[in-house]
């Protein structure tokens, strides 16, 4: 909890001194932007619809955008691994986009070098990162799967099982032991109502949009959708 109050205190301070932030995901931004006045500070998208953003007051931040290179095939949390195990902030690196058969990862200008030197493998494959033009990305637009499932609540337990093809005892069970993640924040609650737009993952399945309801049956269950990112 303290090294989060550092974080968002941090970034506030980065603003206020006429610097960028680094990049914050949905739950940081509003943490940051709750503390600084609507005028006072400029949102950076290094794409179209990038999850994580920077606020800057001046001049536009300064980013690195990197190919990945390996043998065997990656996903998106094995690299997300590997960047931890560097002992690096997620601050300091933006979204990680598949894009024609490649992943690319954003990072902030201050840990560039050190990460193109030191990511050199990702799960157990040697890697090599590749400097390219921020251009190369910037009318890139995520891609999803859609997805319709029938249910009888929105709650995120059901929908969790729905998803996962479990039981709703196996979804509580992931709940509590924080593998499922709603807004950037871990649930305390299987209780929580899933709302249109909200974005969450679950551990080893990947990351969900929840669009809401399609239609109601007449057994009273509900048609929804959802997109799972790609």
């Amino acid at each position: 909890m303290k090294s989060e109050i550092y974080k968002i205190n941090n970034n506030v301070e980065r603003i206020k001194q006429g610097r960028s932030t680094l990049f914050l995901d949905g739950r940081e931004f509003k943490l940051v932007t709750t503390k600084l006045k609507k005028d006072s500070y400029n949102i950076y998208y290094p794409y179209k619809d990038s999850e994580k953003v920077m606020l800057y007051t001046g001049k536009t931040p300064k980013i690195k955008l990197f190919k990945i290179y390996t043998v065997d095939k990656l996903r998106h949390q094995d690299i997300l691994g590997s960047l931890f195990a560097l002992n690096i902030d997620s601050c300091y690196f933006g979204d990680i986009v598949l894009y024609e058969g490649y992943f690319y990862v954003y990072i902030a200008l201050e840990l560039a070098d050190f990460i193109k030197d030191n990511l050199t493998i990702i799960g157990k494959s040697k890697a090599f990162l590749e400097e390219v033009p921020l251009s190369l990305l910037q009318n890139y637009e995520r891609k999803y799967e859609e997805h319709e499932i029938i249910t009888s609540s929105l709650r995120i337990d059901t929908i969790v099982s729905n998803i996962i093809n479990s039981s709703r005892k196996i979804a509580i069970d992931r709940i509590n032991n924080k593998e499922v993640i709603v807004n950037y924040e871990v649930v305390n609650k299987n209780s929580y109502i899933l709302k249109e737009n909200d974005v969450f993952s679950i551990r080893k399945h990947g990351k969900y949009k929840f669009i809401g309801i399609v239609k109601s049956t007449k057994k009273d269950n509900y048609i929804v959708k959802y997109l799972k990112y790609i």
